[in-house]
């Protein structure tokens, strides 16, 4: 799993930064400043939780008896897709049925951390 939260943590980061990137340029002159707002917190918040794979990588590796680690790192990985995707979907398509999607995105992010958490606890 180290490998596997590694990886995801790197992809999602090179992916934010692009999607960053793109915004910046392509995007600033093609969507209104509150969708271009949007889109940029998908992308704040993807690279947030990039990094909270990598550091799930590196407390498996450094921590493999903590129990939890695995399940906390999946729900930032989902929190990632649904919260991160559904603002970009939300920006560039306007459509509006996207925006219940992204509370359980943030709610994976929030029971990841907690998870996380509490793997960490239990194993002192």
């Amino acid at each position: 799993m180290v490998r596997i939260f590694a990886l995801l943590g790197a992809f999602n980061m090179a992916v934010g930064i692009a999607l960053g990137a793109f915004a910046a340029h392509a995007l600033k002159t093609q969507l209104e400043a509150n969708a271009l707002a949007v889109f940029q917190t998908g992308v704040q918040y993807q690279i947030y939780h990039a990094l909270g794979l990598l550091f799930v990588a590196a407390l498996t590796h450094a921590y493999p008896q903590a129990k939890g680690l695995r399940s906390g790192g999946i729900l930032l990985a989902v929190g990632i897709l649904l919260f991160s995707g559904s603002l970009y979907l939300l920006a560039l398509t306007g459509q509006k049925w996207f925006g219940p999607i992204t509370p359980l995105g943030g709610a994976a992010f929030i029971l990841g951390w907690l998870r996380i958490f509490w793997a960490m606890l239990k194993a002192l």
